[in-house]
């Protein structure tokens, strides 16, 4: 089963008004470029009737208030680097593509940046870089995904356990309500307090609250060194063990990423060797967790945490490797960007998920992961952020088994229901989109699922905006993905 791979025309008056409205340079109906925006990295496609890629913000006003008036569903779009289908228009209708919007300003005295919902998160540091500061969140896809993404999923990545998640770095918002009226939510100020706090509903809300077309950015001081470590240790149970006590010393590491046993395993397959020779294993022959930890600051703090990392290390590692030179650390770095490719040495299909528990539940978790492993016999790699709990789940099956498929589904459902039982969420940087939605209902009750939908009705009381996403159950893995190939997949 798939999503429709042809335009479906369910709105045609209203396509037609739209188009005697913005016309045909801003408003595609061809397949080609309706394909193109009918997914994300997902892959999953649902063909929207048109694409709209606006000039000014009028634009955006007439968009929405036509989609009102002849309820056309409108899915916002970026750069598509999203992983759980948020950004496709499982309705159809319009899709409001905004990757070209993509103006960045610094302003150094203030140390914020402005910026518009299509600029690339790496060419924000790229441009800050000079002034002495950046952009502390750093999803994976940094080099490909848009800041509106970022701030409409509260994106995190590898230093959020230091740094903070998106939401800790915006001051203000400007864009659209889905009734097409312009909002700005806060200020470009450092303080402001003036009403209810809308703009962090925004930030996270997956484009279902409305438009964003401007954001100003918090940016912090660069830090003026990094040391990096990579450490194999025996045992999943042990490197987890292993992170607890590290945070428990009162070391802040920037990042500090978990590789289980068999994500080690998988990376190692597809890298063609092994990270860690035996000879530096110390007899060891079994495949290793890995931990790889880098510590940032001036080098004078960084010197102090780096004895306590050496001694933590000659605690927990059964071997390990050290640098402050830039090239070596992102050799060090190598097999962790391997990691999501890799997975597929174990599985042609994944159903992954980015769930958070706490520290108390970190054995807890892996532990169970294996036990679904043997239990229905699918691999269950496990790999992520150890500073705060955010572990990418995944399980591998082969889509063109049909009982593999029903193994996976069983296999997810259970995770899920343990991460929620474990005192987790089911998300913690991707979102709900159309991939978690059927594990809403695990982690909240029907009050504050009501609550939520009052809040999307009261701002979208015609529903047009995302219609679909989040709130009502898809089963996903019912759906084949697209094949196609996508620039972040060469890397």
């Amino acid at each position: 089963m798939g999503g429709v791979t042809t335009p479906v025309q369910t709105h045609p008056a209203a396509t037609q008004a739209l188009l005697a409205r913005l016309g045909p340079e801003r408003v595609k109906t061809d397949e080609a470029t309706c394909f193109a925006a009918s997914f994300d990295n997902m892959r999953l496609s649902f063909m929207p009737e048109a694409v709209i890629r606006p000039d000014v913000e009028d634009d955006i006003g007439v968009v929405l208030k036509l989609a009102n008036e002849h309820r056309v569903p409108v899915t916002v779009r970026g750069r598509g680097t999203g992983n759980t289908g948020a950004s496709s228009p499982i309705r159809g209708g319009w899709v409001l593509h905004l990757d070209h919007w993509d103006r960045i300003e610094i302003d150094p005295i203030s140390a914020m940046a402005t910026v518009q919902p299509g600029a690339i998160t790496a060419r924000i540091n790229e441009l800050a870089a000079p002034h002495g500061l950046f952009f502390p969140p750093d999803p994976s896809s940094l080099k490909y995904c848009s800041i509106g993404g970022n701030i409409a999923t509260n994106a995190g990545g590898l230093r959020a356990a230091k740094y903070g998640v998106v939401r800790d770095h915006v001051y203000a918002l400007e864009g659209f309500l889905p009734t097409g009226e312009k909002v700005r939510w806060a200020a470009p100020l450092r303080k402001f307090v003036s009403g209810l706090n809308l703009r962090d509903l925004w930030i996270g809300s997956e484009g279902t609250l409305g438009v964003i077309t401007r954001a100003t950015l918090k940016l912090v001081n660069k830090p003026a060194a990094r040391r990096t470590f990579l450490l194999a240790c025996r045992t999943d149970e042990g490197a987890l063990e292993a992170a607890a006590e590290l945070m428990g010393l009162r070391v802040n590491p920037s990042v500090f990423e978990f590789l289980d046993t068999q994500t080690v395993e998988a990376a190692e397959k597809r890298r063609g060797s092994r990270v860690f020779s035996t000879a530096e294993l110390q007899g060891v022959e079994a495949t290793h967790a890995l931990l790889l930890v880098e510590i940032d600051g001036h080098p004078a703090a960084l010197a102090e945490d780096a004895v306590k990392v050496r001694a933590w290390i000659g605690r927990h590692a059964a071997a390990f490797r050290e640098t402050d030179v830039e090239a070596e650390a992102e050799a060090l770095w190598d097999i962790r960007r391997t990691c999501s490719q890799a997975m597929y040495a174990l599985g042609n299909a994944k159903l992954n998920e980015d769930i958070v528990v706490p520290f108390r539940s970190y054995v807890a978790l892996i532990r169970y992961t294996r036990e679904v492993r043997d239990r229905v016999g699918l691999a269950t790699p496990t790999f992520g952020h150890a500073a705060d709990g955010n572990f990418h789940v995944h399980i591998m099956y082969d889509r063109d088994n049909p009982e593999h498929c029903r193994k996976a589904e069983k296999a997810i459902h259970e995770v899920m229901t343990k991460v929620v039982e474990l005192g987790g969420a089911i998300t913690g940087e991707h979102g709900i989109g159309i991939a978690k939605s059927p594990f809403l209902s695990l982690q909240h009750t029907p009050a504050e699922i009501g609550a939520m939908r009052a809040v999307k009705r009261a701002l979208d009381p015609n529903g047009i905006l995302a219609p679909g996403q989040m709130f009502e159950p898809l089963n996903v893995w019912e759906y084949r993905p697209v094949k196609v190939t996508l620039a972040w997949d060469k890397h």
